[in-house]
């Protein structure tokens, strides 16, 4: 894929979240491997500063940078824009410290991009392709990072009241984040409030540019966007974060509870694999995308497990596959301590993901899927959104998730289904799934 940048210069006007600032931002096309650059015009020598991990110095409710004198203010929202419209090459001028927040969203900086129109430019994209697992917690959140051909990110938001739980799982190209990310609006617990500006912080902060959460109450200027628009906005913060790892991603990443700080710590580490990398000079081996066969078995071992989804180590969460009716599929993972995300999840005490047990639950539908359809040659089932998840019970080493599932719904490509995990009869987590039937050739 070739790099891209901007065919005319764009600007926008508007107040910062946090500095309160007045702020005039222009986007200004840039060469090929510029990369993408902040130049704050209101400082003497015009000093330029190239996003990345190891520039960040606060991640209190945002994400600062900073080399020399020069600092930006939360970047995030500006680069997930970017990065979620596939541009590489921008020069980005301010003339104060933080970009304007205007409603809270990406949304604005989309519509600046698309008024720049996108080009492509004369060079290939340099991608970083995770070929093993790394992952980090802090109490109860955690981010692990999986190989994998693309970019996916299954997120898990939740308050500390359990109220406002909402979890979403997207692979993220142009078309998805545009209609499906950059809208979704920063938010905050009315209770924090107080706190924050007494740390110097939401000088410019009104419902103007954020949805406020006040016990079971959502305070905003407007309705809710979507009825997860605060997972949205997690995965909105995600993708703007991992930016700052230098390269376009190619991975997995399965959050819980995230926020800048470990999002940062991350894609730290993910720098680290990416420097290692780099100085070894040999790039991971593209997942081969198996072929699904046609079959009329009644179970599945893991060999024809493999056969069907394309998933493979450490991301398969098929074990086998014991029975298969017309619209009903039921599946076991065998649960053991050497799974890799027991490592950060949560050590000393290993309890496994809620949101791989729907991954579980995914993969098992999509199974489902593929064989109602007789197993068309070179499609493969993609999972597209998640309803009323419920998380009863923890899953631990040791434990046999029984994973049923059942067609609820199938038009053309399009299917829903109904499923749940159980130990040992007793259910643990459910959820209702949507599905896209799509050709494997449009996924490289």
């Amino acid at each position: 894929m070739k790099q891209r940048t901007l065919l005319r210069e764009v600007s926008i006007k508007g107040n910062a979240l946090h500095t309160g600032d007045a702020v005039h931002m222009t986007f200004k096309p840039a060469p090929v491997n510029h990369g993408i650059v902040f130049k704050r015009m209101d400082l003497h020598g015009h000093p330029e500063i190239k996003p990345r991990v190891d520039l960040v110095t606060d991640l209190v409710r945002a994400t600062t940078i900073q080399q020399g004198h020069a600092k930006i203010h939360t970047v995030e929202h500006v680069l997930s824009a970017l990065s979620g419209c596939g541009i590489d090459n921008l020069l980005i001028e301010m003339d104060a410290g933080e970009p304007p927040i205007m409603d809270g969203s990406a949304r604005e900086f989309v519509k600046m991009i698309q008024q720049g129109e996108p080009v492509e430019q004369d060079a290939e994209r340099e991608y970083f392709t995770l070929a093993e697992p790394v992952s980090v917690s802090r109490g109860n959140s955690s981010v692990i990072a999986l190989p994998y051909d693309g970019l996916k990110i299954s997120c898990t938001s939740a308050d500390d009241r359990g109220i406002h739980t909402q979890h979403l799982s997207l692979t993220i190209d142009p078309d998805v984040y545009v209609t499906q990310v950059a809208a979704s609006r920063t938010f905050t617990v009315y209770e924090d409030i107080e706190g924050l500006l007494k740390m110097g912080k939401i000088k410019g902060g009104s419902l103007d540019c954020a949805v406020v959460i006040k016990g079971d109450k959502i305070i905003s200027k407007e309705p809710l966007r979507f009825a997860d628009e605060f997972v949205r906005h997690k995965i909105l913060d995600i993708v703007g974060d991992i930016t700052l790892l230098g390269v376009p991603l190619k991975a997995h990443i399965v959050a819980t509870r995230p926020g800048h700080a470990i999002n940062a710590e991350l894609t730290k580490l993910l720098l680290e694999k990416y420097d290692a990398w780099k100085k070894g000079g040999k790039k991971p081996a593209k997942p081969a995308a198996p072929k699904a066969e046609i079959t009329t078995e009644t179970t599945l071992d893991i060999r024809r497990v493999l056969d069907t989804i394309p998933h493979r180590y450490p991301f398969v969460m098929i074990d086998r596959v014991v029975e298969v009716g017309d619209d009903t599929l039921t599946a076991i993972k065998n649960v053991t301590i050497n799974e890799p995300y027991f490592q950060g999840h949560y050590p000393g005490n290993p309890v496994m993901p809620g949101v791989l047990q729907i991954e579980a639950m995914a993969q098992a539908a999509g199974i489902l899927l593929i064989r109602r359809t007789n197993g068309i040659e070179n499609k493969t089932a993609l999972f597209m959104s998640c309803n009323a998840v419920k998380w009863r019970k923890p899953v631990r080493p040791g434990d046999q998730l029984s994973i049923k599932v059942k067609m609820t719904k199938a038009r053309g490509t399009i299917a829903c289904a109904e499923a749940e995990c159980s130990v040992g009869g007793s259910v643990v987590s459910s959820g209702e799934l949507m599905f896209a039937l799509v050709d494997t050739s449009a996924m490289d």
